[in-house]
């Protein structure tokens, strides 16, 4: 007996600082993009010249059922700085509601203002957004392709901005940095800023600036349609067809501009629903494109250090699954179920300052990532993220099970409909109308991930409870963002049952 026991906790340990190990690789590689960061902050990027005569741009406009923002993004895409001769503007519209016949009427009216602007509208929507552009760039005009998604609101000197990068021939994409127009609506869209604002202000950055590969993200940025074509075109075995393209792109030679210090502002999801379903997308497609690319990436004769970037970039998804084991495997190991015996004991400080030195590594690492990325973004006033830290980290946490389950989908193969972020056009401050909640967007068409949401929740609540009732008070602030998945859980049924409520709200109006 006392040798199984010996063994059984041998294992669990071994996989508990396994999971940890991996976890804290990830946090370590956060540090290094703050270093990188540090060293190459000056390097930005300039023009190689300018343009004697504008070239002819095509600017892009993919959607689906976007009633809600069609009319902003047309104002504000109308309102750009370039010459009309030398300009075309694309709807790719393959809505299934009443946004078709907004489209038709906007087009007719900017028409009359003497825009070259057009509606490809499908009813197929097979390849969805990839689809689309695909079918839109073999009838555009423009030499380069600015795409913007419907809750995009381009400034007016966007283009000739960007452009001037392209006449360096060998460049294939200009990327702008995402804003966020409604970064204060509520708790939620507070943390997904600090979330985007350390991809797009740090990583993004760091990657481009010190010669490693990054991607396109899907829209605010230029393409020279050359590019696409020599790089194979826009594929639609993924829903990250962004990424894709971006890396084979660049392993055909291409090189890319980031432009840290101009923004693009966009909307983010103001409910946890649209939230999940953008993490999920964004979640399983890198999973995909890891499973198609890095391969060939590795086959390539792209630099080491792009190299290892990339396969960081497209393995970082999987910690999720470990976050998932790491749930299991915490409680034991910290309330003392599990101890090293025999041969090779510990006392309860030496494990504690093993474990506590990992989850440094996997947690304050990433805290310090995003207080920096705030530095960037917002330098007057970047220490106004610190009391957002916990919250952050628990929301990363309570994420883990939505998220492990699009890498586990993209890990067998399963395809799935590419599914939209909701946009409503909000600004900073206010609720969402009635019309907007009941006929906008529906919300979650399954209960599994919250229910299983809040079954985590639940445990660690236990665990909480028990951890502080013992005094072992160290182990009960580690073990905090775990309350994460009550967040997550919660949100996700209000929003089912506001989704009810204005239902009948409506009809009742109606």
């Amino acid at each position: 007996m006392e040798s199984s026991q010996y063994w059984f906790n041998f294992i669990w340990l071994v996989a508990y600082f396994l999971v940890l190990i991996g976890m804290s690789g990830y946090g370590c590689h956060r540090l290094l993009m703050v270093l990188l960061y540090i060293r190459h902050r000056k390097n930005v990027p300039q023009p190689k010249e300018q343009w004697a005569e504008w070239p002819m741009v095509t600017i892009q406009l993919p959607m689906f059922n976007e009633k809600f923002v069609v009319e902003g993004l047309l104002k504000k895409v109308t309102a750009i700085d370039y010459p009309k001769d030398k300009l075309e503007i694309q709807i790719l519209d393959d809505s299934t509601d009443d946004t078709y016949d907004l489209c038709l009427q906007q087009v007719e009216y900017y028409k009359a203002q003497g825009f070259d602007i057009v509606c490809l509208h499908r009813t197929d929507r097979t390849g969805f957004k990839a689809g689309a552009l695909e079918a839109a760039d073999a009838v555009a005009k423009g030499e380069f392709l600015l795409i913007l998604d419907a809750d995009f609101r381009p400034e007016p000197d966007i283009l000739k901005v960007c452009v001037p990068y392209f006449t360096d021939p060998q460049i294939g994409v200009v990327q702008t940095r995402w804003a966020h127009i409604n970064r204060n609506y509520n708790l939620l869209t507070r943390l997904q800023s600090i979330f985007l604002d350390g991809h797009f202000a740090l990583e993004q950055t760091c990657r481009n600036r010190s010669g490693r590969f990054f991607t396109f993200n899907g829209t605010a940025g230029m393409w020279r349609k050359s590019t696409i074509v020599d790089a194979g075109g826009w594929e639609h075995d993924t829903i990250t067809e962004d990424m894709d393209l971006s890396y084979r792109a660049q392993m055909k030679g291409w090189r890319f501009v980031y432009l840290n210090d101009y923004e693009t502002p966009a909307e983010l999801p103001v409910d946890m629903d649209g939230f999940k379903a953008q993490q999920h997308r964004w979640t399983k497609g890198c999973i995909q494109v890891c499973r198609k690319m890095l391969w060939d990436i590795w086959r390539s004769n792209a630099p080491f250090k792009a190299k290892m970037e990339a396969t960081t970039h497209l393995t970082c998804n999987y910690s999720y699954l470990a976050l998932i084991l790491l749930c299991f495997l915490v409680m034991p190991v910290c309330t003392g179920l599990v101890a090293p015996t025999g041969d090779w004991a510990w006392d309860q400080w030496q494990m504690m300052l093993l474990t506590f030195t990992l989850f440094f590594f996997a947690t304050v690492s990433v805290c310090l990532f995003y207080i920096v990325a705030e530095m960037i973004v917002k330098p007057r006033r970047w220490y106004m993220v610190f009391p957002l830290m916990i919250p952050l980290l628990a929301l990363g946490v309570g994420m883990a099970v939505n998220n492990a389950k699009a890498v586990l989908e993209a890990m067998a193969g399963q395809q799935s409909e590419f599914v939209r972020t909701p946009k409503f056009g909000e600004s900073q401050q206010g609720n969402l109308s009635i019309e907007k909640r009941a006929k906008g967007y529906k919300a979650i068409k399954s209960v599994l991930v919250p229910v299983l949401e809040l079954c985590f929740a639940l445990f660690f609540g236990a665990v909480e409870f028990i951890n502080f009732s013992h005094g072992d008070y160290l182990t009960f602030v580690l073990m905090t963002p775990f309350l994460g998945f009550f967040y997550t859980s919660f949100a996700s049924f209000a929003r089912l049952i506001d989704g009810v409520v204005q239902k009948r709200r409506a009809a009742a109006n109606a």
